[in-house]
């Protein structure tokens, strides 16, 4: 079993920056396929950035946002910059067992609750 939790989330302006942290137990982290999603209120969850042994983002952040990750104190982070009203949602880190590309909510094995960003215009 991996617990993750997630930190970082908070009220920003549009233009403004925040880093989440998503923190993981466990020894075989290093091992894992870690993504970050989000879900705006009436909307599906979306697939955000993935890191595995590269990184992948979606379009709709690609060139603001970046994933990276310690493996030595088992967290992940996802730096977002020039952030937008859009950006608002809740932001979820999510943990793969096999350690590939993998962009959809279903090919995740554990999540965490999630962590507030709400981008004020």
């Amino acid at each position: 079993q991996v617990q993750l939790v997630e930190s970082g989330g908070g009220l920003v302006q549009a233009g403004g920056s925040l880093r989440l942290s998503c923190a993981a137990s466990g020894r075989t982290f290093s091992r894992y396929a870690m993504g970050w999603f989000r879900q705006a209120p009436g909307k599906e969850r979306e697939f955000v950035a993935a890191s595995t042994g590269s990184t992948y983002y979606a379009d709709s952040v690609k060139g603001r946002f970046t994933i990276s990750r310690d493996n030595a104190k088992n967290t992940v982070y996802l730096q977002m910059n020039s952030l937008k009203p859009e950006d608002t949602a809740v932001y979820y880190c999510a943990a793969r067992k096999l350690f590939g590309l993998a962009t959809t909510s279903e090919m995740y094995d554990y999540w965490g609750q999630g962590t507030q960003v709400t981008v004020a215009s």
